[in-house]
């Protein structure tokens, strides 16, 4: 791995004019930027080191015909042991940390401003209250006791109907997901979407599963312990929560499963008038809970798992009020229990992290607060870190990769054997049509109207969840912003949205393995440009391949473009269903096949790019090794990761990724390109040929 000098880094006043320049301000304004840059530095030499691809990493005793995942990343995995705080430890965890440690310096710095703007208030606020571990065991559950009085208040159906719509009016739905979303049919408005929910496990398995039988029983006890906690005593919180965990298991009963939820997005859209929905679930009380959302009554909405909501009507019904008092105080306290005293903290981490996930050591306290402010007012503090840690000349290398890479695509659409002359006429619409955003959000969010103190910690996180949640509710019948961002500018990830047709790739991403601006391009190509291409293909997958160019839920494909997609996308689920994970223990084909499908096409996309850029030029061969073996040794390094067993097993059952060791070896078997680059013999266990090789994209 390789460090950085020490030094204190400062945004340069060229840096500050260079991001004015691409915003289009004048010298004034770019004057003004630079001032606003001065208000943040960055110290460098405290930072955790990025984790590039290197040939000395390689291991030699394994052949990467053999495995190519343990021949680039085998060492290195062996010597960066999972660290106590944590259940993953690779590539994205590298960089996880490292955005943590520059956003402790920005929040810090925001806290000790007086003269802060809005949003550093923001950030200032949630960080110094969220340190303040005195104030918050003082304050124990004073800050819950309003809400906890309005449970132990409910006193009949027609309570517990109006005390489910006021909480949730609050951000606090226990129930279901209730949000502003682009209408299937017509996503340039968004309509309201009522979702499942109401569980605290990780999926209706762990209630049904004899394989999450231990799981189940622990989170039993943890329901226990967390209603004691909150004043019940110790014999009633034994009985309340067989209550509660019966009642969700009901619930999960009627629930859809992972993975029904990400092979068929048609799920989430069901669309009913009031009336309907009035008629499903009449205790509910649907056009009361509107009217206490603030939103004006719809002509139509998305009731999503209409079995789920008939089952919450019934229920309102024929469970007692006291089952439901149990239920709701327990979610009431646990989910606020990250921002509680000690107690409440520990008994979280013992069920959610170490139990569930086999986590060692709980997180030091400001990685919980930073893990906190994120999940509330990310975009604040995001607009100060994309000041210190993402230049613009980066950003300029992204859109040139972007480029290429969909000029690649374009060419690969237009030579599918597989694929008729009708379907990719509308395939070439929706490539024409691809939305790259890059770094960060070209106008920022308005958070006026968010009041946050240094009174509370739990107060500043409940006022944030109720704008939030407020703000969202004020899209409902709205056209749709496509200036918006679904994650903030400092987060280690990236996406597609089919709603909108756009790939989104946040400044946390955009460092090595995956990108590096002064890295031979073979491997930002292996690394980002195969992250560009799988966004990409996202588009083309079995769920994003059902919304057309514009966004809309449509179907564009012929019956028999369709047919022969599913017949190449069950050999791809059959491929993944023979990796075994663990002892007994298979990766799901089916609940990983979309991003097993864009990791195929993203990285022969990606592949076809940097030859084209190649072109005619010498190979460099560098560090004995030829431009297209980095290439797929970069690609392999993003895909580094080590797991606890816990952690593995939750996402066989829950994740829509198959395990990292997986996707280093997936894609690349199927590409003929890798087997010429390191001259792998047929037969090899890493070349899937004839009839086994899956060629989608």
């Amino acid at each position: 791995m390789n460090s950085k000098n020490p030094r204190v880094l400062l945004l340069s006043v060229a840096v500050a004019t260079a991001l004015a320049a691409c915003s289009g301000q004048d010298g004034t304004a770019a004057a003004a930027a630079s001032a606003e840059a001065a208000r943040v530095t960055l110290d460098e030499s405290q930072l955790q080191a990025v984790n590039r691809f290197s040939a000395a990493d390689v291991d030699p005793a394994v052949a990467a015909c053999t495995d190519f995942g343990a021949h680039v990343n085998g060492p290195w995995l062996a010597g960066n042991a999972i660290p106590g705080d944590r259940t993953s430890w690779g590539s994205f965890e590298v960089l996880t940390e490292r955005s943590q440690q520059i956003q402790r310096q920005l929040a810090e710095q925001a806290a000790a401003l007086t003269d802060a703007s809005l949003t550093e208030k923001i950030v200032g606020d949630l960080w110094a209250t969220g340190m303040d571990a005195e104030a918050i065991n003082a304050q124990g559950l004073a800050p819950l006791q309003a809400d906890l009085d309005a449970i132990a208040a409910i006193d009949g159906a027609d309570a517990l109907a109006g005390y489910l719509h006021s909480s949730a009016a609050s951000g606090n739905n226990a129930l279901f997901r209730f949000y502003a979303g682009p209408d299937f049919k017509d996503s340039a408005t968004n309509i309201a979407y009522a979702m499942q929910g109401g569980l605290g496990l990780p999926d209706r398995s762990y209630y049904f599963d004899a394989a999450h039988a231990d799981k189940l029983a622990a989170y039993q006890q943890h329901v226990a312990r967390v209603l004691a906690l909150s004043g019940v005593d110790t014999a009633a919180a034994d009985k309340q929560a067989a209550d509660v965990v019966a009642f969700e298991k009901r619930l999960a009963g009627v629930s859809k499963s992972r993975v029904e939820l990400s092979r068929d997005a048609e799920l989430r859209y069901n669309p009913v008038s009031l009336a309907d929905a009035e008629k499903l679930a009449p205790a509910f009380g649907w056009a009361k809970f509107f009217e206490a959302q603030g939103v004006a009554a719809p002509a139509m909405f998305s009731l999503a798992i209409p079995a789920f909501h008939a089952e919450v009507g019934t229920m309102l019904a024929d469970v007692p009020v006291a089952t439901w008092q149990s239920y709701l105080r327990f979610h009431a306290v646990d989910d606020a229990s990250p921002y509680l005293g000690d107690d409440f903290v520990q008994a979280n981490y013992d069920f959610y992290a170490k139990t569930l996930r086999g986590q060692q050591e709980m997180q030091e306290r400001g990685k919980r607060v930073l893990d906190a402010l994120n999940g509330v007012a990310g975009e604040t503090l995001g607009q100060m870190y994309v000041k210190v840690a993402f230049p613009a000349e980066s950003k300029a290398q992204m859109e040139a990769l972007v480029k290429n890479l969909s000029d690649a695509l374009k060419v690969r659409i237009e030579n599918l054997a597989w694929m008729s002359d009708a379907t990719k006429v509308k395939a070439m619409e929706k490539w024409a049509s691809f939305t790259p955003k890059i770094g960060y959000p070209d106008v920022w969010r308005d958070w006026t109207g968010l009041a946050t103190s240094r009174d509370s910690f739990i107060g500043n996180v409940q006022a944030a969840n109720a704008f939030n949640y407020a703000w969202n509710m004020g899209k409902i019948g709205k056209p749709v912003d496509r200036s918006e961002w679904g994650m903030s500018p400092q987060t280690v990830n990236a996406y597609y949205r089919s709603s909108a047709n756009e790939i989104v790739f946040p400044a946390g991403i955009l460092q090595p393995p995956f990108f590096d601006p002064a890295a031979t391009p073979e491997l930002n190509y292996g690394g980002i440009g195969a992250v560009i291409g799988h966004e990409m293909i996202h588009g083309y997958d079995d769920q994003g391949s059902r919304f057309g160019p514009t966004g809309n839920f449509e179907n564009w494909w012929t019956d028999a473009d369709a047919a022969g997609f599913k017949q190449l996308t069950d050999q791809l689920v059959a491929q993944f269903n023979g990796y075994e994970a663990a002892p007994g223990k298979f990766v799901n084909g089916k609940l990983t096949l979309g991003e097993n499908i864009a990791d195929l096409g993203g990285l022969a996309v990606a592949y076809d790019a940097m030859k084209a850029a190649a072109g005619a030029s010498a190979d460099p061969m560098t560090d004995g090794l030829s431009r297209d073996q980095r290439f797929f040794a970069n690609w392999a390094t993003v895909w580094r990761r080590n797991f606890t067993d816990e952690e593995l097993a939750v996402r066989l059952a829950t994740d829509s990724h198959a395990p990292a060791n997986f996707r280093a070896v997936g894609a690349p078997s199927n590409l003929p390109a890798f087997a010429a680059a390191w001259s792998c013999e047929a037969g090899s266990p890493m070349i899937r040929a004839g009839n086994d090789q899956i060629v989608i994209w």
